[in-house]
């Protein structure tokens, strides 16, 4: 495919900002999906990125419909508390774009990613081909793992599996952590082909760590065809709670228990199973360490902000909205203890508050539904149009919410930033805002208040 913006008198000079970078790689190909490996592995093997990863790394990659920010996380952070030099690459950010690339928890800087870019550019223009935003950015990220000599690469595929461009690297381990109907315009509208699409990770002779009870047959076939070596929740794994502190992980070999972390215990036992079933040194210390620092902004994210409590999740589809629930249900009991004892614990009782977006191609029906249903205590909906292209307009959002709860509930506005001030004002010390519904949703509900300086 030629590319007629070679040329673009846009492009990036040698003293441009990472500002100008992101927004020259939004232009310069003609869609923002463009499934497809392509044009991306001649600008691959320019950079010498797969051969790098092949060579020098132990590569992890995490596909699946729902958690794989956090079973990415979880991952990265076992190896790197056992002492590993550890790459982590995961998408989309939610404030900063530099949150996507991470060497040893910590963010590259401007000036890294910068030097990246120009590098895949260069890559890029000699190889005369176009490439999307995702690709260009993926491809530095892996660049920067690359030169910065990492032993272990923690791999977020970003769309579904065989075509995402993180599937140029060759994985030793393979993690699906679930597989439900999401993203249909580009991976199919029923699980059996979504399914086909995500285990196009597999190698062959590796292992795959599957987070699910049931197995499409499309993936099984994939497992077959490889010879991989599966592991199961369920089947070769599973997870208990035990109290509000602590749970328990158990396989054929081993039952630990270990300190419950701030992410789901669903994800982590996946993450903690692709670690065990490594090779890599990981001991038992290293895993507690991590499991007692581990975090990941937005996911299951509870802060206290100017004297109300914040739960942030990045929940976009049914699925997402169950695993949310079910951490949700039992947090909310806690709180209502909490604030029984507190020194408001005389005025009026606690409910919930959601500030809600959500992107016009997901399921909004159902997530609404799910929300609504749960018994929770919910008095009000502030809703407003994400700052994006996909973005659901107010009155859309609007127009489901009224089949399901009293429109007097409802308060509407023009833009996410007014929303998140007015559910803050119209909150009170004891209450829980829940703010949830896409990445974007909660990136700009932080932004909102980091302005404020609230955050």
């Amino acid at each position: 495919m030629s590319d007629t913006s070679l040329s673009n008198p846009n492009s990036p000079n040698d003293n441009a900002n990472l500002t100008e970078w992101l927004d020259y790689m939004q232009q310069i190909h003609v869609s923002a999906i463009d499934m497809g490996l392509s044009r991306v592995l001649p600008v691959a093997e320019a950079l010498g990125v797969v051969q790098s990863a092949k060579d020098d790394a132990y590569v992890f990659t995490v596909a699946g419909t729902n958690g794989k920010g956090s079973t990415t996380a979880v991952i990265a952070q076992m190896c790197q508390a056992a002492g590993y030099k550890t790459a982590l690459y995961q998408s989309p950010h939610l404030s900063v774009f530099n949150e996507r690339v991470r060497i040893n928890g910590e963010m590259v800087s401007d000036q890294v990613l910068i030097a990246a870019f120009s590098k895949v550019e260069a890559a890029r223009l000699q190889c005369d081909l176009t490439l999307s935003f995702f690709e260009m950015t993926t491809l530095a990220a892996l660049l920067i793992f690359a030169e910065a000599d990492c032993d272990v690469w923690v791999l977020e595929v970003g769309l579904g599996g065989r075509l995402d461009v993180v599937n140029i690297i060759d994985p030793d381990m393979a993690v699906i952590t679930n597989i439900a109907i999401d993203h249909v315009d580009w991976l199919g509208d029923n699980v059996e082909d979504i399914g086909a699409e995500k285990a196009g990770i597999l190698r062959d002779n590796i292992s795959l760590i599957y987070g699910a009870i049931e197995i499409p047959n499309s993936v099984q076939q994939a497992i077959d065809k490889h010879q991989a070596n599966c592991y199961q929740v369920g089947q070769d794994f599973s997870h208990r709670d035990i109290d509000l502190t602590t749970w328990q992980y158990s396989n054929a070999s081993i039952t630990m228990q270990l300190p419950r972390p701030a992410l789901s215990l669903t994800n982590t036992a996946n993450a903690l199973s692709a670690v065990l079933a490594s090779p890599l040194n990981v001991d038992t210390h290293a895993i507690e360490a991590a499991l007692q620092t581990v975090k990941l902004a937005g996911r299951f994210d509870y802060r206290e902000i100017d004297n109300r409590h914040w739960l942030f999740d990045v929940a976009h589809n049914e699925q997402g909205v169950a695993f949310l629930l079910a951490q949700l249900l039992p947090l909310w009991q806690q709180h209502v203890v909490d604030q029984n004892t507190a020194e408001h614990a005389d005025s009026a009782p606690a409910n919930i508050k959601m500030l809600f977006s959500m992107l016009a191609d997901k399921d909004i029906e159902k997530v609404v539904q799910r929300l609504t249903e749960a018994g929770l205590p919910i008095s009000e909906w502030f809703i407003a149009e994400i700052d994006y292209p996909r973005a659901a307009s107010t009155e859309h959002l609007q127009g489901i919410l009224k089949n399901h709860v009293d429109g007097a509930q409802v308060h509407e506005f023009e833009r996410l930033q007014a929303a998140t001030y007015a559910v803050r004002e119209a909150s009170r010390p004891q209450d829980l805002i829940v703010v949830c519904g896409s990445f974007h949703t909660i990136g700009e509900a932080l932004s909102a208040l980091d302005a404020d300086n609230l955050s």
